[in-house]
């Protein structure tokens, strides 16, 4: 599925020239009638609804003074509305037929370390692992798993990054072959859709070039209680220095230095 048709048919070639089948879809896959209506045609199609990936986004890079409320919208709309409106309607129909499925979203290391020219872009990847953690605990009994997949490769969408050379090659023109190759995360997609991947649900895979990694989420680092029935401001400010702030807490490195 996508907006423009040329794209759409080319993959839908593609897949036929190696052997699949495929039907072209064209729309934006997060308003709802269109998430919905691509659901019901593979129903139709198929007769069934295995595995949903999600594996599509826009980049709209601004610092945060500078970004615009349609900057902002359009991005969230496109990466994390665009994961919802399918989760939605394929977790209808797993319910009704409690037979199992694969919910994959693409997330990113911006999602989890942040980038400064990213406010938009990294709010919605971390939206996404949040949404991925819903929908494992809520569809696990309808033996449906649900994981992100966090890439490394060159795509026309990275191609618009900020480390691009706007006079040169883009780079996934050039990314066969490396550790930047999309078909380096094929094998992660793979998996997690397979019955084998039935036991891997409500994590982050990491794909670096040849490297696959689970991510360890957020946790409960450290913590300190008060002996009071509330927090008194003067003893926060008196035990912090010296407990949980005794070393600066600082944001993680950035996702691309």
């Amino acid at each position: 599925m996508g907006v423009d048709p040329s794209r759409v048919n080319a993959v839908v070639d593609e897949i036929t020239a190696a052997g699949g089948e495929a039907v072209a879809a064209i729309g934006d896959v997060s308003e709802m009638d269109v998430a919905e209506g691509l659901v019901r045609m593979a129903l139709e199609r198929w007769d069934k609804l295995d595995i949903v990936v999600c594996a599509h986004g826009i980049l709209r890079e601004r610092m945060i003074f500078n970004m615009t409320e349609e900057e902002w919208d359009s991005s969230v709309k496109s990466h994390l509305k665009g994961c919802f409106a399918p989760a939605k309607f394929a977790s209808i129909h797993w319910r009704e037929r409690r037979d199992g499925g694969r919910l994959i979203f693409f997330t990113s290391g911006a999602g989890q370390r942040g980038e400064a020219g990213q406010p938009n872009y990294s709010a919605a990847q971390q939206g996404k692992v949040g949404l991925m953690l819903s929908c494992a605990q809520a569809l696990s009994r309808y033996g449906v798993t649900a994981n992100c997949i966090a890439p490394a490769a060159s795509t026309r969408m990275t191609d618009r990054g900020r480390s691009v050379d706007r006079e040169g090659p883009a780079p996934s023109l050039s990314a066969a072959g490396t550790k930047m190759d999309p078909k380096n995360v094929v094998p992660a997609i793979v998996y997690l859709a397979s019955d084998e991947g039935a036991s891997v649900t409500g994590r982050v895979v990491g794909t670096t070039g040849h490297e696959f990694t689970i991510w360890r989420e957020p946790f409960r680092d450290q913590s300190i209680f008060s002996q009071a029935p509330f927090w008194d401001i003067d003893d926060l400010f008196e035990q912090m220095p010296r407990t949980l702030a005794v070393h600066d807490l600082k944001p993680p490195e950035p996702a691309f230095p």
